[in-house]
């Protein structure tokens, strides 16, 4: 159905408009007539499911609707879990309000750059606040803005928030707002922390769960490839080069394996950079613009790039490491096949990992076969991987024999002889 059923007004229908927009999406259509009466919100739908604009839209009617104050008192105040986010989300708050009839001051701020001028752009007031929770905390303990006025407060990806250990920061937060205010919850998953914030938050909210319908379902094509893991940079570099993907999502465990990958990528000329929360902000930001502007081919990341991301036409994301959660396995593969196009997700699988991939299946009731690339064939079974970690922790609690230390060729002929 046509946005013009919502309830929006002509301004806003205009800013829907003009961003190419002609249908509502199922949480849209379930979030925003309750939201514009100042009902609480619970809501819960698959990433790409056009969230942001949920949310957005009631807040900036409301505000378009409220007296002009001076100084801006901050209306409304959304807190994310990751810098990147943030900014995805403030950039369309910011694209939705030029078409209003008067002007809407947004202010989008973060850690892990400079406090100052984000303390300067905030003087004078300002109308909406979008935030992490550590940078939201710095402002307030410098008197840089007040909270104490919010009318909506929205809390996205509140499974995240918690996941990163912002639970303290939030406690903080929420004590600093009126008690009186419409509260906008949106969570992935709903694991027992996240269930009793949301009880704790809300009042009678207007529930809300919108599935993927299987017509609607992102097109991703999955597979899986089996590995030895010491052959998977091996693996990504001739995938890469044999298929001339034009750029490619790389998803590993750590900060430390992002920088090695990366590095053994350009070593064979591929143009990688890294993606992690060690980078400074001014890092990760050239990374993106670089990644989107397809001016980078290759970006190996960890989980903090799982969410909020949105490259358009994006082709290809590679699990080089496997997701600890099943739960992080769909907001991984969700970074392709966005927005009606077509993508692949592919998924390494070791003789260590197999068992945690079935689970991952199990839990979203998926069967992919276990493929094998010609000269890539893996040579490690469960047997042979569990006997080398028997042999490690030998190694380790006895010290071995100066000089007599088995190789790892040594350890991997054991192994061969046990089976």
């Amino acid at each position: 159905m046509p946005f013009i059923s919502l309830g929006l007004s002509p301004s806003l229908l205009r800013a829907v408009s003009a961003k190419a927009y002609t249908q509502h999406t199922p949480i849209q259509a379930a979030v925003i007539p309750g939201a514009l009466q100042g009902r609480d919100v619970l809501g819960s739908a698959q990433t790409g499911s056009g969230k942001t604009m949920a949310f957005a839209l009631p807040l900036l009617q409301q505000l378009e609707q409220r007296p002009l104050e001076n100084p801006r008192r901050v209306f409304g105040l959304i807190v994310l879990p990751t810098r990147e986010l943030c900014t995805q989300v403030g950039e369309e708050i910011l694209a939705l309000a030029a078409h209003l009839s008067r002007a809407v001051r947004v202010s989008v701020v973060f850690g892990g750059v400079s406090i100052n001028p984000q303390m300067l752009r905030l003087r004078g007031g300002t109308d909406i606040v979008v935030a992490t929770p550590g940078r939201l905390l710095d402002l307030l303990e410098h008197n840089a803005l007040s909270i104490s006025q919010v009318k909506t407060l929205v809390l996205d990806e509140a499974d995240r928030l918690l996941d990163l250990g912002f639970a303290d920061e939030l406690g903080r937060i929420l004590q600093l707002l009126p008690e009186r205010r419409q509260n906008l919850f949106f969570s992935a998953t709903f694991p027992p922390a996240v269930q009793t914030l949301a009880n704790m938050l809300l009042h009678d909210p207007l529930r809300v769960e919108v599935q993927s319908e299987p017509e609607s379902a992102p097109d991703i094509e999955q597979r899986t490839i089996a590995v030895d893991n010491g052959r998977r940079t091996q693996l990504l570099r001739h995938l890469i080069q044999q298929h001339h993907w034009s750029r490619v999502l790389v998803f590993v465990a750590s900060k430390h394996a992002a920088e090695i990958v990366a590095e053994k990528l350009r070593k064979a000329h591929i143009n990688a950079e890294p993606f992690h929360g060690d980078l400074s902000q001014g890092k990760r930001t050239q990374v993106l613009a670089d990644f989107k502007a397809s001016r980078l081919r290759v970006v190996i990341a960890t989980d903090v790039a799982a969410r909020g991301l949105d490259i358009a036409q994006l082709p290809v994301v590679v699990n080089f490491d496997l997701p600890r959660s099943a739960v992080d396995y769909t907001h991984r593969i969700g970074r392709t096949g966005r927005a009606g196009e077509s993508g692949v997700a592919l998924s390494f699988v070791s003789a260590d990992s197999e068992a945690h991939f079935r689970l991952i299946e199990k839990r979203h009731g998926l069967r992919v076969p276990l493929e094998q690339i010609e000269g890539f064939e893996p040579v490690q079974t469960a047997r042979v991987v569990a006997l080398l970690s028997e042999q490690d922790l030998f190694d380790r609690a006895n010290g071995g024999i100066k000089g007599k230390r088995p190789s790892k060729k040594d350890k991997l002929r054991a192994a061969a002889r046990e089976q």
